[in-house]
């Protein structure tokens, strides 16, 4: 999903509403027992949980920039999917020739594109954790998809039917040894960002490191009521849950971005990247009627100029 609106404070505080309460009713009863019961002996010098809370913010600072280094190496990835896509559409359109309009070196172009649109969403749905098929079974013929079945990894599949067609388109003559190479990088190159997609997604964040992390903030925020206790009196209730929903708040952000590929709001937009793919791929076949509108006849006349 894409978020370009502003996001409801309903959805943000409800990712910490347990933890706010129960922080809320902690700082209650600290409040009660000084008041109430004279408990004043209670409290603690505030440079004691504002050290740790020093200590804490760098803690949390490095964490989301980890985690966001990882989102943002997710986009760059579908960035370059993008751009790769696009070039191998307009490769396999221009570089294969159609002899005397040959029907098979036209399907031939059909399908290879086609072909790509469903890897990305096979790619996409399978870094999610979903079915691959979704959106992408229309695209694809029976008998390949009848060969991807024994495939775990569907986009693999998918890329090494790329080189079974890039070999045919070779042997046929509709492509030189030069184009084959050019072809074969984009192919590379594709792969390539697989990988590096499969990487972020099957390398977790070190547990170790968010379970100190995670230590650390509770301290602090049982701490933070004895600190300001003798200041605030029982208005430091409502600063003690302020202080602890700041913290907590950074601690979700850094959660949601460490994992790019979970199917949440914050994701990656593989899905809208996928579309906007199919969109632009789609429109780069207009030489197939079935595909798109038929022009006017005045673009037409000027299209097949630059195509002849």
């Amino acid at each position: 999903m894409l978020l370009k609106k502003n996001i409801p404070i309903k959805y943000v505080f409800g990712k910490i509403k347990v933890e706010v309460m129960l922080v809320a009713v902690y700082a209650v009863l600290v409040a009660v027992a000084y008041v109430n019961f004279h408990f004043t002996r209670i409290s603690i010098p505030i440079a004691v949980p504002a050290m740790l809370g020093t200590i804490l913010s760098l803690l949390l600072a490095f964490r989301s920039n980890q985690a966001y280094d990882r989102w943002w190496e997710a986009r760059t990835l579908w960035g370059a999917i993008v751009n790769d896509s696009r070039t191998l559409a307009r490769q396999i359109l221009n570089f294969v020739e159609t002899p005397y309009n040959s029907v098979e070196a036209l399907y031939f172009k059909e399908t290879f594109v086609k072909r790509q649109i469903a890897w990305c969403y096979t790619l996409g749905q399978s870094l999610r954790g979903v079915d691959p098929w979704q959106n992408a079974e229309k695209l694809m013929p029976g008998e390949q998809k009848m060969y991807l079945m024994e495939y775990t990894n569907k986009p693999v599949g998918l890329l090494e039917l790329h080189g079974q067609s890039l070999r045919k388109a070779y042997k046929e003559g509709w492509i030189n040894k030069y184009q084959q190479v050019e072809i074969d990088r984009t192919l590379t190159r594709l792969c390539d960002a697989m990988g590096g997609c499969e990487r972020i997604k099957n390398t977790v964040f070190p547990a170790t490191y968010s379970l100190y992390t995670h230590l650390a903030l509770i301290l602090f925020i049982l701490m933070l009521p004895f600190g300001v206790i003798d200041v605030f009196g029982v208005m430091m209730v409502p600063l003690v849950v302020a202080i602890a929903a700041s913290f907590l708040l950074i601690e979700k952000m850094a959660i949601h971005l460490q994992d790019p590929f979970e199917n949440k709001p914050t994701d990656t937009p593989v899905t809208t990247i996928a579309q906007t793919i199919e969109r632009d791929l789609k429109q780069m076949m207009r030489e197939y009627p079935q595909e798109v509108e038929q022009p006017k006849p005045a673009v037409q006349k000027v299209a097949s100029f630059y195509i002849l």
